[in-house]
């Protein structure tokens, strides 16, 4: 009798919907903080928009900049702990030999299994060693291209998100209107975004859109505060 064969479908771009998720975020909410405290303080939307676009691409620059370090950083750091491992593999062969014995034993198995197991492991020293780096450290090799992935996608994602907030500041130069446009406009953006993110993360689309709204709003309103406090 024919069967429907199981696919399994797993959500396998965490990292780039992370990335997005970084520069969204900060882009809808950072120049729509700035854009709300110059609007109190000057009449003229040039100002916000010069001032905002600037903010945008230092802070697209300065956020994808911080992507690629943090890569970077992840992969200096997994080679650096595969190298201790292939030198541990090399020259405390035994030591590293229960330490998969006591991974595999965390599982359950023991006596020849568990024997035959530890010796089929310990037989291929890059087999060894990948196992020694996802089981005993909990480390995945990172995507050699990841560090110029990650600054595109986290400054782009600033970039696209800086300008929802200051758009309103284009068509008019009354500023107070242009605020509450803005408000509106980066508010329907939040949720929309939260929505997306939910929905590729397999979370409640609106508890997802909503926590969006919520975070990103809090976090306007204070730096919002914050400006106006100073100005």
């Amino acid at each position: 009798m024919p069967t429907t064969p199981h696919i399994e479908r797993h959500f396998s771009a965490s990292d780039t919907v992370r990335d997005v998720v970084i520069g969204m975020a900060d882009g809808l909410t950072v120049p729509f903080a700035l854009a709300a405290g110059l609007s109190g303080a000057v009449a003229s939307s040039d100002i916000v928009v010069v001032a905002g676009l600037a903010e945008i691409a230092a802070g697209a620059i300065a956020m994808g900049l911080g992507g690629y370090l943090a890569a970077r950083t992840d992969m200096q750091h997994y080679e650096s702990e595969r190298r201790r491992e292939v030198h541990e593999v090399q020259h405390l062969a035994e030591r590293e030999r229960r330490e998969v014995a006591e991974i595999f034993q965390g599982y359950g198995l023991s006596g020849p299994q568990l024997d035959s197991v530890v010796a089929a492991i310990s037989a291929d020293p890059e087999r060894w060693v990948d196992f020694m780096m996802r089981h005993e450290l909990g480390l995945e090799a990172p995507d050699p291209r990841r560090a110029p992935i990650s600054a595109l996608t986290i400054g782009g994602s600033y970039l696209l998100g800086g300008l929802v907030p200051l758009a309103a500041y284009f068509f008019t130069s009354d500023t107070h209107r242009a605020l509450l446009a803005s408000i509106a406009v980066t508010g329907l953006a939040l949720l929309c975004f939260g929505a997306v993110k939910a929905k590729l993360t397999a979370v409640p689309v609106l508890r997802g859109a909503l926590e969006t709204l919520l975070v990103g709003g809090m976090a306007a309103g204070v730096a919002f505060a914050v400006a106006k406090l100073i100005g």
